[in-house]
């Protein structure tokens, strides 16, 4: 699968502590200005790595549950979850 260009910009830009707090506050809102297929909001908003690991860089994957709030745990439980051949393809 190919990088998605618009869920990449938004896991960079969420590094600016101010569209993180609005993201926090009004996600639907942040959302509406990056252009992301449907299955990706809803990824999105139940935090479905097995979704969202495949079109971005492990580093903005990473960054973005850190400031979604999920923690470390669930984090790498997620990760696990993954398809082998994800993780060692």
């Amino acid at each position: 699968m190919a990088t998605d260009y618009w869920l990449s910009k938004l896991m960079y830009d969420l590094g600016d502590p101010k569209l993180r707090e609005e993201y926090r506050t009004d996600r639907a809102a942040v959302l509406t200005r990056y252009k992301l297929e449907q299955a990706v909001v809803r990824a999105l908003e139940t935090h479905d790595i097995n979704v969202l690991a495949p079109r971005v860089n492990a580093y903005l994957l990473r960054f973005y549950y850190q400031y979604s709030g999920v923690t470390d745990p669930e984090f790498i439980a997620g990760l696990r979850s993954l398809p082998k051949d994800y993780l060692h393809g």
